[in-house]
């Protein structure tokens, strides 16, 4: 790509200290841009959104069962009162490791340290047919897509004269027996069960399928044999058909072709399969690993770059319990931000840096209603107080006191009611071509 006509990003504050620029707004960008608020360090986040969002619980937006804005924090917000800080809405495009400076779709910016936190998106392993016809969930606006999707489904569903035309719509197919596959297969089970036979009486929820669909042996790989199969009998007690060791090997938007099973209708093909880590330009592939990741030391620096370091799920350091590299997910990105917001300033104190040693805290999936799965380092269990453990995790994690309250209301009200009451079709409004780039998210290519 070629950058000689690029400007550098106006406006932002001349400071004379040491500039960390961090690219991407999620758990490790975020919280390494928090460690850094009012230091001897000039801080500057960019992300394409201005908000930081809440993976998690992005199966409770998609099932109706919270509200956009409770999961999504603005990143502006945060950065109240921090003279050393600064936020733009940007996409990272490239950077020129000699001259230390990356490129974004708004100009350029000179740094001294770069930071590199953009995460992962998802993974299709080349099925075109799946990635065109599927719908994922890795921002919130896809959440929201699929809310919208499902809702939509249904209105059109009941408009129709037999079973066999509303069985393609009503069917849900959700493919990854990892938590989100898990979470988002009870949750829909529940709205099968419970919510859906109220708001369309007409309908019979009893030909309705929600079927998770899982590649490798067992439901939640990475977690203990007693959560993976305490998970797979309450998916199967809420009415959820699971497959295991299964693939899926196509998708025309209609019907999902299956190894070794008869086809399934269903206009609606949830994706939780697999993430691939996000990319740009201006890296030698003897800097990634083979699935994508950048190859880092143990002090997070990017192997081959000065200045640059990489977090989360988008760098690989393999060490001691952890070979093939540490599992992606937000407690990895945390604590490499922790660890490495500490060796900035032993850097600028000419101070020997701490490696990083992954701290394992547990791992933890919601099924349903009082219904959960959690693993910590001392202690495994199940049901009843997994679910609570889960919901208290989930609750304190959630950035601003106001989202806190939000989530929690609307929690004990689905809780007393099971009746969440977001059901809403908000179809977005037309927009103009001169305006796409600014008003709709892009699909990844």
């Amino acid at each position: 790509m070629n950058y000689s006509n690029h400007q550098p990003i106006p406006n932002l504050p001349k400071l004379e200290l040491p500039k960390v620029v961090i690219v991407g707004g999620g758990f490790g960008g975020l919280k390494l841009a928090m460690s850094l608020r009012n230091s001897l360090f000039q801080v500057i986040l960019l992300d394409k959104n201005n908000y930081h969002q809440f993976q998690p619980l992005f199966y409770q937006v998609a099932t109706a069962g919270l509200e956009p804005s409770a999961i999504s924090f603005p990143l502006r917000k945060i950065f109240h009162g921090a003279s050393n800080m600064s936020f733009r809405m940007a996409e990272a495009e490239g950077v020129d490791t000699k001259a230390k400076r990356l490129y974004t779709d708004i100009g350029y910016i000179d740094y001294d340290f770069l930071v590199l936190a953009m995460g992962a998106d998802t993974n299709y392993f080349g099925a075109k047919n799946i990635e065109y016809y599927s719908s994922p969930m890795k921002t919130v606006s896809e959440a929201l897509y699929i809310r919208n999707k499902i809702i939509s489904n249904y209105e059109r569903a009941i408009t129709l004269p037999t079973m066999e035309e509303r069985k393609s719509l009503m069917n849900m197919v959700i493919v990854g027996g990892g938590p989100t596959g898990v979470e988002l297969a009870g949750a829909m089970a529940e709205l099968r069960n419970n919510v859906f036979p109220k708001d369309y009486p007409e309908l019979s929820f009893k030909n309705m399928k929600v079927v998770l669909i899982e590649a490798g042996p067992k439901l939640l790989g990475a977690m203990s044999e007693q959560a993976q199969n305490h998970a797979l009998r309450y998916l199967q007690e809420l009415g959820v058909e699971v497959f295991l060791s299964t693939k899926v090997l196509d998708y025309d938007g209609k019907e999902v072709s299956i190894e070794g099973k008869e086809p399934i209708q269903t206009q609606t093909l949830l994706w939780a399969a697999g993430i691939k880590p996000n990319r740009i330009e201006g890296f030698d592939s003897s800097q990634y690993a083979g699935n994508g990741r950048m190859l880092v030391d143990e002090y997070n620096r990017l192997i081959g770059s000065e200045g640059v370091f990489v977090l989360g799920d988008q760098c690989l350091l393999p060490e001691g319990s952890f070979p093939k590299g540490h599992p992606q997910v937000a407690q990895v990105a945390i604590q490499q931000a922790k660890n490495l917001s500490k060796n900035l300033f032993k850097i600028r104190d000419g101070e020997n840096m701490t490696a990083f040693r992954y701290k394992d805290l547990g791992s933890m999936a919601t099924v349903g209603r009082k219904l959960a799965v959690v693993d910590l380092p001392f202690v495994k269990f199940q049901g009843l107080l997994a679910w609570l453990t889960w919901l208290f995790v989930h609750l304190m994690a959630i950035l601003g006191v106001k989202n806190k309250l939000f989530i929690f209301l609307d929690w004990s009200w689905n809780y007393l009611s099971f009746d969440p009451s977001l059901r809403l079709l908000i179809k977005p409004k037309y927009v103009r071509a001169s305006e796409r780039k600014e008003l709709i998210e892009e699909k990844s290519s």
